[in-house]
């Protein structure tokens, strides 16, 4: 089957795309490839981009109720060590852990969730 289209971005909306691309440029080593007042964007060695776009009156999702919605899952080596890190970087990790240990729901600045889950 051909592809119609390839994925090639995440966007997520937020009151401040800049800091929001530091936290996911640290957490992931991608680059910053653009940034103004109005959003920012990473990319990836693969070809992914993410993106942070500027949404006045920004609300952010409410945790557990969010884990209905889109989130970003992403693979590390050693989970607590990379919750470790996620967290010094500004991640906070909420009290509700559904993943019984096979991952963790961590929160972004933004108040994202997002998923870490170990590689093994």
């Amino acid at each position: 089957m051909t592809a119609i289209a390839e994925p090639g971005a995440v966007t997520l909306s937020c009151s401040d795309p800049a800091s929001l691309a530091d936290f996911y440029a640290a957490a992931t080593g991608w680059q910053k490839v653009f940034s103004s007042e109005s959003a920012a964007y990473l990319a990836g060695s693969n070809g992914m981009r993410m993106g942070f776009v500027r949404i006045e009156g920004f609300e952010p999702p409410s945790w557990p109720e969010a884990r209905n919605r889109v989130h970003l899952d992403f693979s590390v080596a050693d989970l607590e060590k990379a919750e470790a890190e996620l967290l010094a970087l500004g991640a906070d990790k909420p009290e509700e852990q559904p993943g019984e240990g096979k991952w963790t729901v961590l929160l972004d600045p933004a108040g994202y969730p997002f998923c870490i889950t170990s590689m093994a």
